[in-house]
Parts: structure tokens; C-alpha cells; sequence
């Protein structure tokens, strides 16, 4: 590996030559016939299918020659590539150094991408603009530095790159076809980083193929995160250097080596994955890894395996580890119980200060059983509220549970939750602070969720509700005028992701990339029977797209629509998420701003049965106003219009019908100090206010990144 930091040392002087280099005609004509033949020569355009094995090799370590890594892995794959599917990787055999628990998110960190022809191109998580691409042509200068029979060597550099970071060196491409046959990047701004990749002419698919590349990474001045694991761990994370002490860095070195080309993958069958693992990936013993390395383990590489485990045991890594998943989806781990972070502590205008605790234990009680609950109490209406119940997994490869619950709580009045959503981790949730009508209800329910495919999930549920108003209410119904009821209704719901990435591992199903769109539909049919007091019908549909730039910018969007067909009652009506509480002044009002609320829309202003929202967001690049602070401005535009039919059968409470159509923009500027921040929001159009400052929303805002 020391030969390759060299390397690194020497060519960076050359690279910073080409990021110099200004962009020629010739070659700029040359990078536009070369994009045009990538359907001639890019494997995955040109071949229906194939494989290949890789063995890739990956370490941090110190420049100078220390005792041991501080990480160190391997892995041996098998790509199989479909163009109607993409690629699956089959993991033959993972090598963690340290480790007595397999941690299967080192496999989902994306080191390099697979080919330079892609319009984006990924190091280490992070995109930039393909080099032989379209997109390339937009950012990038290029420069011919030499050109003989057989090869042309073109230099790129980003033409913008503090606007838009991007990649510097040159590739070699074949005279006759315009084909990759060599790469060497660099990058040499906040972070340093080295990449060289060779290719190989394969004869009977007439093609080049990726055949070797080294990656070296070093973090620099940079305050990104480099960390295989997440979270401030000693091990597998680029810690910060002193630039002016070589001795202390710290680099990445990443190898790689391609072989067994074939044109047909090795499993023909369609698997549906990005990743599995193979059931004996971590048991391979000795000779398998002789068989696929590419040079024997030095000196250093063995001490690395005894170093690193006696680390990982003295800062107890494993737990520390397992604890950080956890408490990123909103869970403690206790031995085998896992305290749930949404319970502890919440404040709303009815319940006041509520306290509570509850969770549901691990796999460490039971692979296949789980027992869940929790207790609450609010001093403001000074009841306690508690929930109960368990489940078990049928079939672990589909997830496939089914769970009984019984529960004793609260319900926002008009809110309608998808059951694949249900779990989305906050630190607290904003719009509770300020709901005021709620419902009491007393719910035994069963549920079924299955894993139809890795995209696709879906939950159905069957549940008798007891409910009973906090306020006054009346609904009338056949001549007849009902306060309290019983609501029987099965709910069937699914969620598809079609742009996400999963792992099998032989225990479980994990994303691995969040993609977009993200698609949740529902349909609920309640019962007149069954002891239920009405027959009514719900249907809603969701999605949500985010487009993430180069710059650093995003845009999302979220489109919603809600249909109720039958009797319904108030509690089981549609609200658009109002955010605004019912005071008389800006600052009155002034509160924590939602995530996809309406804020400028009162509470229980307005109720429909049928009902259509739309958002629209564009996160502006962060603000770099120092190393850590990077405030973040968002420009926000929201819509609703909706209709209620028979609105006189709902007494004693009066709202309005959003048939008008409901409008308000603003901004949030976040990330001020330790996730606060603020926003503004106004409402304007049909439903804008006589007095002005009534239309106004001003409230601060909470996004904090664990």
C-alpha cells in the first residue's frame, strides 16, 4: 500500500497541471463523438447481460509505517448485470477486520461507481458529474494532451468549481473506437483524493472492460464526514489532520481487481436486490481468500486483525455501533428491549406536559417474537394512556408479521396516517405543540405487514375503535344525532419505492439507497356491522420526489389526494395539516414551524371529505459562513383545495370547505444554531385575511442531522 500513497504524492503535481489546462475545440469535438459511440462501446448499453468477478481490498491507515490499520476489509463479489434490471451483487465472501458481529452497512457505502460513462459519477457518496456524458459537456473543460495511432489522452477540469465541484485528470481513449481505456482523477481542494483505473480489451465481446483501480483518500481540511459506520467512532472514519504533519494523516487506500469477464450473468435468475449476501460470506476460510488476493497480506495487514479487534472490544465498538443505528429510527437499546425515543416526553394544548415510556424488545429476547408497549400520563387532563400488545414473524424474507395491539390514547381529529409510514423518527414532532381537538379512543387491532418485493411494502390492518369526543360534538345520521361510536375498519396499505436500493443478508432486508419517488397509497372500508356505528369509504394517494443537484440545491415535491365516499364523522374527515394556533398575534402564534404543515392555516379552520395538497420545495445551496456554520434557506409554496359534502350534519363545531383553493408561500432559513432556525410564511389568494397580520406566520424551525 505505500507505493500507492507515492503515487499519490507524484501525480498530484501532473493532475494540478491538467485542472489548469483551458478546453480546445478538438477535444471538446473529440468528448462528443466519443459520448456518441458509448451505445458501441459501454458494457451496459451494448450487452443484454454479464458478470464478472471483483476482489477489493480497503484500509485506513497512516502515511508513515505504523504498527497496524486503524480498518481494513475485503470482499469478494460477483457483478451480474441485466439491462433490463441493472446490476446485483453477490457477495461470496466479506472480510471485516475486528469485528465478532457481521456489519453489514460497510457493504451499502459506495466507494466508486462502476463506469465513467454514467451521468453522474459517486466517490464515496458523493455525485459528481460523469466525465463521458452529457451532462460532462456542460461542466466540464477539456483539453487534448496527446494523440498518437493508437490512444488519445484528453485532460478535464471542472469549469466551475466552486459552484459545482467536480473531478480533474485525464483518460486515454482508443483511436479507432473512442473507447475508455485508462482513467487517472484527482481532486485537490478540501480533500485530497487520487483514483486510477485500467481497463481490459475483452476479445469475444470486442469490449473494454474496468479491470483495476486504486482509490486514495485523504480528508483534509474537510469537515465532511468520511465514516464507513456513521458517527464520531475511532474506527473506519478519515479523522481530521494537522496538513502541516504528514506523519498524522490518515488515508483511505482502495483496490480493486475485475476478472472473469462473461457475457451471460453467473445468475440468470431476475434477483430484485443490490446486494446480497450469500450465507457463507463471512465463513470462508483461509485458502478461499488466497484463491482471490491480489497480493499475500503484508506484515502490518496481519497485525491490523489483533490491533483492531482490541480496540473495537476497549471502546466497545459493537454497542456503541448498535446503539447509533438504533437511535437514528428513534430507539434506545437496553440489552433486549429497545426504549422508544417518541415516548419519553411531548407537550400539546390538551394533555399539557406528557411523560411517558414504552418500546418493543429486539432480537436478543427473540428472533421471532417481539411484546411492545408503553404508558403515558398528562398533567394538564391528568389521564394516563397505555398501550399493549405483540407480534411474530412469519417469514423473515418477506417480513412478513402479524401483530395484535390494544391501545388506550388520544387521536388528532381529521388526521389521516398511512400504516407503511407510520414509522418516521423525530426528536419531538412540531405540530403536536399546537393541535387542539383531539378524540379518546380505545383501538384492538391486527395487523399484517408483508414485503411484497424490496420496493414494495404493504400492511393491512383490521380494527375496532370505542371513540369518544373531548368536545363538544353532535354528527347527524339517518335523523338520529350521535356524539360518541364505534368505528370497525380494515385498511389496506402499500408503499412502493422504485428509485431505492436494498441488501439481503441471510437475516434480513435493509435499504441501502433512498431513492425517489416514494409512493403510499391507502384504502380503509369501514363496517356498519360488527359493532360498528357507520359504512364509509377512504382512499388516499401520496408521492413524494426530491431531485438532488451537483450545486449542493434540491427540490422536492409533495403531492397528495384524499377521497371519503359514505357517513363520515369529524374525526374521520381530511385536514391539510394545519400548523397555525388560534391566537390574535404574530407572536402570540409564535411557534415550532411543521415539516409539511400548512403553517399559516388555523386549527379547525377548515374540514373536507375530499381534498388535494401540493408542496413544493427548493433547498438553495448552504451558505458557507465558516467550518461550522452552514445555514441552509429554503423557498416553500403550498396548496390545498378541497369540498365537503353536508356539512350541516357535523353540529356544534363550525368550519369551512376549501373549495377556494388555500395558498401560502415563504422560507425557512435552518441551521442557525444546533438545528434551530426560522421561517416566514405568507397566505394570500381566495382564503387571505382581512387583517394582514393574520396571514402571517412567523415561527422557528428544528432540523437536526444525528
Amino acid at each position: 500500500m505505500l507505493r500507492h500513497l507515492l503515487l499519490f504524492f507524484f501525480l498530484s503535481p501532473l493532475l494540478a497541471l491538467a485542472q489548469e489546462t483551458q478546453s480546445d475545440d478538438t477535444a471538446r469535438e473529440i468528448i462528443k463523438k466519443a459520448i456518441s459511440n458509448t451505445e458501441k462501446n459501454d458494457p451496459q448499453r451494448v450487452l443484454g447481460s454479464y458478470s464478472y468477478t471483483s476482489y477489493e481490498k480497503t484500509i485506513i491507515t497512516d502515511s508513515i509505517d505504523t504498527s497496524a490499520h486503524s480498518y481494513l476489509s475485503e470482499k469478494v463479489s460477483i457483478a451480474d448485470f441485466s439491462k433490463s434490471k441493472g446490476f446485483t451483487e453477490r457477495v461470496q465472501g466479506f472480510n471485516l477486520a475486528g469485528f465478532t458481529e457481521v456489519q453489514y452497512q460497510v457493504l451499502a457505502v459506495n466507494l466508486q461507481s462502476r463506469s465513467f460513462y454514467d451521468s453522474d459519477f459517486v466517490i464515496f457518496n458523493t455525485r459528481y458529474a460523469g466525465i463521458l456524458s452529457n451532462r460532462g459537456m456542460n461542466n466540464y473543460n477539456y483539453a487534448t494532451l496527446s494523440s498518437d495511432d493508437n490512444s488519445i489522452r484528453i485532460a478535464f477540469s471542472p469549469k466551475r468549481p466552486k459552484a459545482i465541484p467536480g473531478l480533474t485528470g485525464y483518460m486515454d481513449l482508443d483511436a479507432t473506437t473512442l473507447a475508455i481505456t485508462y482513467v487517472e482523477v484527482a481532486i485537490q481542494d478540501k480533500i485530497d483524493l487520487q483514483l486510477t483505473q485500467t481497463y481490459t480489451y475483452e476479445e469475444e465481446m470486442q469490449l473494454y472492460f474496468p479491470e483495476n483501480r486504486t482509490l486514495i483518500l485523504d480528508k483534509g481540511a474537510s469537515d465532511r464526514n468520511f465514516s464507513f459506520f456513521g458517527g464520531k467512532l475511532s474506527i473506519g472514519r478519515l479523522q481530521s489532520s494537522d496538513m502541516d504533519q504528514v506523519q498524522d494523516k490518515k488515508y483511505l487506500v482502495s483496490v480493486t481487481q475485475n476478472s472473469s469477464f462473461s457475457l451471460k450473468a453467473k445468475d440468470e435468475k431476475y434477483q430484485p436486490f443490490a446486494i446480497i449476501v450469500e450465507d457463507d460470506a463471512i465463513k470462508q476460510p483461509p485458502s478461499f481468500w488466497k484463491e482471490y488476493r491480489i497480493e499475500a497480506p503484508t506484515k502490518k495487514d496481519e497485525r491490523s486483525f489483533n490491533a483492531i479487534e482490541n480496540i473495537v472490544k476497549a471502546e466497545n465498538i459493537e454497542r456503541r455501533l448498535g446503539t447509533i443505528n438504533n437511535f437514528s429510527i428513534g430507539y434506545y437499546s437496553v440489552n433486549f428491549f429497545d426504549f422508544d425515543l417518541t415516548y419519553p416526553v411531548k407537550f400539546n394544548n390538551f394533555e399539557g406536559l406528557r411523560l411517558g415510556l414504552g418500546g418493543v424488545t429486539n432480537a436478543g429476547f427473540s428472533e421471532r417474537f417481539r411484546l411492545e408497549g408503553y404508558a403515558a400520563y398528562g398533567f394538564k387532563d391528568q389521564e394516563f394512556k397505555y398501550g399493549i400488545g405483540g407480534g411474530y414473524l412469519v417469514n423473515p424474507d418477506k417480513n412478513f408479521w402479524i401483530s395484535l395491539t390494544y391501545n388506550s390514547d388520544l387521536e388528532e381529529v381529521g388526521n389521516f396516517s398511512y400504516l407503511t409510514d407510520r414509522r418516521v423518527y423525530s426528536l419531538f414532532e412540531p405540530r403536536l405543540v399546537n393541535i387542539n381537538l383531539f378524540y379518546k379512543h380505545q383501538t384492538t387491532r391486527t395487523n399484517f405487514e408483508y414485503r411484497i418485493a424490496p420496493k414494495l411494502l404493504s400492511e393491512l390492518q383490521v380494527a375496532y375503535r370505542q371513540i369518544e369526543q373531548t368536545t363538544p360534538y353532535r354528527f347527524l345520521i339517518d335523523g338520529n344525532e350521535i356524539s360518541n361510536y364505534n368505528i370497525t375498519e380494515a385498511s389496506l396499505g402499500v408503499r412502493w419505492s422504485p428509485g431505492s436500493k436494498f441488501m439481503k443478508t441471510p437475516e434480513t432486508v435493509n435499504e441501502v439507497y433512498d431513492g425517489y419517488p416514494k409512493i403510499s397509497g391507502q384504502l380503509s372500508q369501514a363496517f356498519d356491522g360488527l359493532g360498528g356505528d357507520f359504512n364509509f369509504t377512504k382512499i388516499g394517494l401520496k408521492a413524494f420526489y426530491r431531485l438532488d443537484r451537483l450545486n449542493k440545491s434540491a427540490t422536492e415535491i409533495l403531492v397528495e389526494g384524499n377521497a371519503g365516499f359514505g357517513d363520515l364523522p369529524i374525526t374521520h374527515l381530511f385536514h391539510a395539516f394545519p400548523n397555525a394556533p388560534t391566537k390574535e398575534t404574530i407572536l402570540q402564534r409564535f411557534s415550532v414551524a411543521g415539516v409539511n404543515s400548512f403553517e399559516t392555516m388555523f386549527f379547525s379552520e377548515f374540514f373536507s371529505d375530499t381534498l388535494f395538497t401540493a408542496q413544493l420545495k427548493h433547498r438553495l445551496k448552504p451558505f458557507n459562513l465558516g467550518r461550522r456554520f452552514k445555514p441552509e434557506m429554503v423557498l416553500i409554496s403550498r396548496f390545498a383545495i378541497g369540498d365537503i359534502r353536508n356539512p350541516q350534519d357535523h353540529l356544534d363545531i363550525t368550519f369551512n370547505s376549501l373549495d377556494q383553493g388555500f395558498t401560502e408561500s415563504g422560507f425557512e432559513i435552518n441551521k442557525l444554531f444546533w438545528g434551530f432556525g426560522t421561517s416566514f410564511t405568507y397566505r394570500y389568494g381566495a382564503y387571505h385575511l382581512p387583517v394582514f397580520e393574520d396571514n402571517i406566520a412567523f415561527k422557528f424551525t428544528f432540523n437536526l442531522k444525528l
